[in-house]
């Protein structure tokens, strides 16, 4: 995915400043770029061009089940599963949309974890306090969902995702991305709201592994994870909501500008000193 990314902007930006921001190694993307398709690529092209026929000719109505259907009339043999991720990979759905709805239940009161970072929103070092929290984003082919992770030292984002899906992956990879980046040690306090993503079985799973600690807000009290409401619309109000997107890789781009390329090295904040997180962090550092 991450080479997908590079190789689809590199008339617009840098390489080498993508895979340093991505971290992947340049020789690697160059070697993925001399990669002969293999005979799975050439099929799915194929399928693809068929899937793409079907659905502009019942007038972007139709959805995988449907369009399955009709290749299985033509004799085309494939499965339904592989319709449908064809479909998610190449933005192509029915422009009949069900009304948005939050997916998920949140977690009961007797599972929730205790609101141990009680709106102490300013600790005195990095990788002692992350807050994270999810937020949906419009576009022309549905529903887009960004999961975001803050270091509240500094208030700098250190791990983000996005997905046509709310779901764990969607958490646990924005989680990923901030150990990753920061590998920080045992007794961090991860915040979040009560989300059922949050309670899952696999993102505590992960916390536990490495010695963090889960906080969750208190029931309906949206000022327990008021840092993230915060940056959620600093995000919109300065990015999203200015544009119109089509597609979930016009989202991840918009996220990947703002984030790495404005919001921690350039922006700067007023509770900070007027510093962006990056010079924050550094001059204590220093």
């Amino acid at each position: 995915m991450k080479f997908k990314f590079i190789n689809n902007h590199r008339n617009e930006f840098s390489i080498l400043r993508m895979c340093r921001i991505l971290e992947v190694k340049r020789v690697s993307y160059y070697a993925w770029q001399r990669r002969p398709p293999s005979n799975r690529s050439i099929e799915n092209v194929r399928l693809f061009l068929e899937i793409k026929t079907i659905h502009d000719k019942s007038d972007r109505i139709y959805g995988s089940p449907k369009i399955w259907k009709e290749m299985r009339k033509k004799g085309i043999g494939c499965s339904h599963r592989r319709v449908a991720r064809l479909m998610k990979a190449n933005n192509i759905r029915s422009k009949i949309q069900k009304k948005y709805r939050r997916k998920g239940n949140p977690v009961s009161e007797d599972e929730a974890s205790l609101n141990i970072l009680n709106r102490d929103f300013n600790p005195k070092e990095r990788n002692k306090a992350w807050a994270t929290d999810i937020t949906y984003i419009p576009t022309r082919s549905g529903w887009a969902y960004s999961c975001v992770i803050i270091d509240l030292y500094s208030k700098g984002v250190v791990g983000y995702s996005a997905s046509s899906t709310m779901n764990t992956e969607l958490v646990l990879e924005a989680l990923e991305m901030a150990i990753r980046r920061r590998r920080p040690g045992k007794g961090l306090i991860v915040h979040s709201d009560r989300g059922s993503q949050f309670g899952s079985i696999k993102f505590r799973g992960k916390l536990k592994s490495y010695g963090f600690i889960q906080s969750m807000s208190r029931r309906g009290n949206c000022w327990d994870n008021a840092c993230m409401e915060s940056f959620f619309h600093l995000l919109k109000s300065e990015k999203l909501n200015h544009y119109s997107f089509y597609n979930l890789e016009q989202v991840k781009w918009a996220l990947f500008k703002y984030i790495d390329g404005f919001y921690n090295t350039i922006r700067i904040h007023s509770s900070l000193g007027y510093m962006t997180p990056a010079e924050f962090e550094n001059k204590k550092v220093a």
